[in-house]
């Protein structure tokens, strides 16, 4: 098996995802081949152990030509493998005294409105300067092991470039009754996107099962069958330029599922990516709208969380908080304006 047969490569894991993989591949040739599966590849790829071939096969991250490997005894094939490599796991995080706009905090629960830019808990690609580091070195031992050691008190979370408003919890009270209060979907969560052109229908309900794509594993994809069921519900508030062809929109979504990417990809699927997106734009907005976008700062996708509303699950309080648009924002958002 000579190095000149072998074509691999390794595919980075995004910051933000959770379920993240980092991605191997590589061609077996016919000289490859007969060999037992686990063996060969194990023999090819140093870095992995045989037992670690195993494993991987075991749990369906191996796929040969798009098919999936499920008996690590089986013959090696000639062909091009695909590895799906779960990330390690994510060390303890540390405090670090980082600045938070706390909008509302007692003894059981803290809300804070999340600037873009940072990741709500470590991940692969951002084990610091994390929501979680800032929470540990905020809330003190209060934190520590709510929910689990990597990510203390977070019962859940928005885009690292998405900004606004994040509950988390301080003890198990309130982390066991607002996970049910999410899981119920009995949240108030109302999102603002800015997007490039604007919906055929100025108002609807977006529908269709999310789950990550098959052709990137850093983006997710509506799907016809799996994944998980996904609604947004979306009005828009506002047109940019001329009706009858908009060049951007102001648009309100509520959330009654909450997937990864959600709003991002049910956006880009009626046609009005959110502005800046750099997963979900699928093409340039118009000149007009990039000089806004440039004078304005905007380096993220534009998705502000500006509402999030629920019952206190400890003291039945009804809250409700409001997060006005960011700087790069509300300043693009003026800038569209005068189109």
């Amino acid at each position: 098996m000579s190095s000149e047969d072998l074509r691999a490569a390794s595919v980075d894991p995004p910051d933000e995802e959770e379920d993240a993989f980092a991605l191997r591949l590589l061609t077996l040739t016919p000289q490859d081949a007969g060999a037992r599966i686990d063996k060969t590849l194990a023999d090819l790829l140093p870095e992995m152990s045989r037992a670690r071939v195993q494993a991987l096969i075991a749990q369906g991250r191996v796929s040969r030509d798009g098919t999936p490997v499920t008996d690590a005894s089986a013959k090696a094939q000639a062909g091009d493998y695909r590895f799906e490599i779960p990330p390690p796991e994510a060390a303890e995080p540390v405090p670090e005294a980082i600045a938070l706009k706390v909008l509302f905090e007692d003894a059981h629960l803290i809300v804070v409105d999340k600037p873009a830019g940072m990741a709500v808990h470590p991940a692969p690609g951002s084990t610091h300067g994390t929501l979680v580091n800032a929470l540990l070195h905020h809330c003190g031992a209060s934190l520590s092991g709510i929910g689990g050691v990597a990510r203390p008190g977070i019962v859940h979370r928005i885009d690292k470039d998405t900004s606004g408003i994040v509950v988390a919890a301080k003890t198990d009270a309130a982390h066991q009754g607002l996970s049910a209060l999410f899981a119920a979907h009995d949240i108030d969560r109302l999102y603002i996107a800015l997007t490039r052109g604007a919906p055929r229908s100025l108002s609807g309900t977006i529908e269709g099962a999310i789950a990550r794509s098959s052709a990137d594993r850093k983006k997710m994809a509506l799907v016809k069958s799996g994944g998980r069921h996904a609604i947004t519900h979306y009005v828009t508030e506002r047109v940019f330029g001329r009706a009858e062809k908009p060049l951007a929109a102001r648009v309100a979504c509520t959330l009654e599922t909450g997937r990864t990417h959600q709003i991002r990809v049910h956006l880009a699927s009626i046609g009005a990516p959110c502005l800046g997106d750099p997963a979900y734009g699928s093409g340039p907005p118009a000149e007009k709208v990039r000089a806004a976008m440039a004078e304005a700062g905007l380096k993220r996708q534009a998705l502000h969380a500006a509402v999030l509303g629920f019952r206190h699950p400890v003291t039945g309080e009804t809250l409700r908080f409001e997060s006005p648009l960011p700087p790069d924002m509300a300043t693009l958002q003026g800038l569209l304006a005068d189109l």
